[in-house]
This record gives structure tokens, C-alpha cells and sequence, in this order.
């Protein structure tokens, strides 16, 4: 299951919530948190209830609702906008997103309060502090966690940071996370781009992202879809040379030999381990463009 873009909709905008799975994101996000101000957080949860409970509602991707952090909200959230999802009541939920995850209580007090609703699904983690960073393999390997989310911004105002076009502030831990998220073999999903006018720069950061480790990229309008997904789609010059590499080594390993060449380079387990990825990357891709229709 790919997981480029995630892309975020607000919670109490329910013409949003449906239109959100047109834009090709591979996981929508229907949003009770940052998204929602506090005197709309009911009209957010009842709306988010209506459609995901609507049967006309079956869309091409991933649906995932972000809660409130646990202890802030999270409980009256599954409460009303989850209740019964797991019961075969026709709720279509597929995932949680969990922000302000800072330890692995954290995830597994959601995981407790999504039981209560016969709700097993996975949880996406939200890191975004300090401690969170911090505790980032301790989150990733909560049984319940299927991903961790990395958000710089939050973590920025945090620790006092001032956030730059570089990012230099929050590269480290930028790397932790995907380095947490790889350890437990979960996705790793990264941060938001917040100016939206600025293609160029979003795909030149998507793709640096890529380039770190990780598997996706948060999307806070529908334009950014595009560029996300493109970025995290290997170019098809580079899935013909990763399928070179495993042709010749299943050519390898028959012969008995743990190294061989390609295209005149040598090559050993970690290009192998590479070319590996890049497959998978493309095959992920391609389900999920065809199951979108994009």
C-alpha cells in the first residue's frame, strides 16, 4: 500500500471530506485537530461520523481521521466520529493519525480506546516534539503504530527553533524518524510543505525527502498531490536498472556467486537492497494509481 501523499481536509468542511479522495492522494485525512477551532470540534465530529457512515462513501484510497492528542480530546473523538467502525456498521475508516505522540503510551492509549469501538486499525504517529523525537523508536514499535509522521513545524516552536528554507534546524531529527520508522519496518511520512504557491520547491523537498528514507509526504492542499506522488515515484530509467540487478541476480545466486556486474558496475547487497526498493516503490505506485484512476 502506497502512502505518497497524505493529504489533509478540515473536519467541519463536510463538501471537503468528499471531494478530498478526487485528488489522487493515496491517503485522505479528515481532520479534528489543528484544522478545527475549539467551538467546532462537535459540527467536525459529526460531520466527519455522516460521511464515513454514508454507504454511497467507498473511495480509491486510504481513509484516515486525525484525532486529538490523547488526554486533549482523543477519547470524545472516537467516541462520536468512530463509534461502532468496527462493529460492521458500514464506518469506513482504514486509519488513525495521532498527534503530539510523544511516548508509546501514547499509542497504546488510542489503541485501548479504539478497541472499545471493535476498531483494530493501524495508527499513523504523529511526532512533532521534542520528547517525541526523542522517543521515536519507542513509538515505531508499539504494535498498534503503522507509521511515523514527522511534523517540523510543531517540533520548531517547541524547541525554539527558527525554521529556515534550508531546514537545517530540524534535519537531524528529521533523519532520526525515518531511521526510527525503518528500525520497526513501518512508513515513515514527512513533513508538510506550507507554502502551496511554491511547486518547485515542493517537489525539490519531496524529493530530498525521498532521498532520506522516506515513503510519503504530508499535503495540506489538493495541488500538492501531484507533485508529491511524482516525487515518490521512481523515474522508469531507474526501475529498468533495479530490475537489471534482480534478473542478474537471480542469475547470481543460481550460479552460486555474491557478487556480480551490471551496466559495468559491480554490484553487492546494498545496491541489491536498493534496486529491491525501487521495485517495490513502483509497484506501490502503480497499484495505487490504478486503483485512484490517475
Amino acid at each position: 500500500m502506497a502512502r505518497r501523499s497524505v493529504l489533509f481536509s478540515p473536519g467541519d468542511r463536510p463538501e471537503m471530506l468528499r471531494k478530498a479522495p478526487g485528488t489522487g492522494a493515496d491517503v485522505v485525512v479528515f481532520d479534528l485537530e489543528d484544522a478545527v477551532a475549539p467551538e467546532r470540534k462537535d459540527e467536525a465530529r459529526q460531520s466527519v461520523r455522516e460521511v464515513v457512515s454514508d454507504p454511497d462513501f467507498d473511495p480509491d484510497c486510504e481513509v484516515c481521521v486525525r484525532v486529538n492528542p490523547v488526554g486533549s480530546g482523543a477519547g470524545d473523538d472516537v467516541e462520536s466520529a468512530l463509534a461502532g467502525a468496527g462493529d460492521g456498521g458500514g464506518v469506513r475508516v482504514d486509519s488513525v493519525m495521532l498527534p503530539k505522540a510523544s511516548a508509546g503510551d501514547d499509542v497504546n492509549t488510542l489503541a485501548r480506546l479504539l478497541a472499545e469501538q471493535d476498531l483494530n486499525a493501524p495508527v499513523l504517529a504523529l511526532v512533532e516534539s521534542a520528547r517525541g523525537v526523542l522517543n521515536a523508536a519507542e513509538i515505531a514499535n508499539v504494535e498498534a503504530t503503522d507509521a511515523l509522521v514527522f511534523g517540523a513545524e510543531d517540533l520548531s516552536a517547541d524547541i525554539g527553533a527558527t525554521r529556515t528554507d534550508e531546514g537545517t534546524e530540524v534535519l537531524h531529527a528529521r533523519e532520526h524518524v525515518v531511521l526510527a520508522a525503518s528500525a520497526a519496518d513501518v512508513d515513515a511520512i514527512d513533513t508538510v510543505y506550507t507554502d502551496i504557491e511554491d511547486t518547485d520547491g515542493l517537489a525539490d523537498e519531496t524529493r530530498f525527502a525521498a532521498q532520506l528514507g522516506y515513503d510519503g509526504k504530508m499535503a495540506i492542499h489538493p495541488a500538492q498531490v501531484t507533485p508529491i506522488n511524482d516525487a515518490f515515484t521512481p523515474d522508469p530509467e531507474d526501475v529498468e536498472w533495479a530490475e537489471r540487478v534482480l534478473n542478474a541476480k537471480r542469475e547470481a545466486d543460481a550460479e552460486g556467486r555474491g557478487v556480480f556486474r551490471v551496466d559495468g558496475e559491480m554490484v553487492d547487497a546494498p545496491l541489491v537492497a536498493q534496486a529491491e526498493r525501487i521495485v517495490a516503490r513502483a509497484e506501490a505506485a502503480d497499484d495505487a494509481d490504478a486503483d485512484g484512476g490517475n
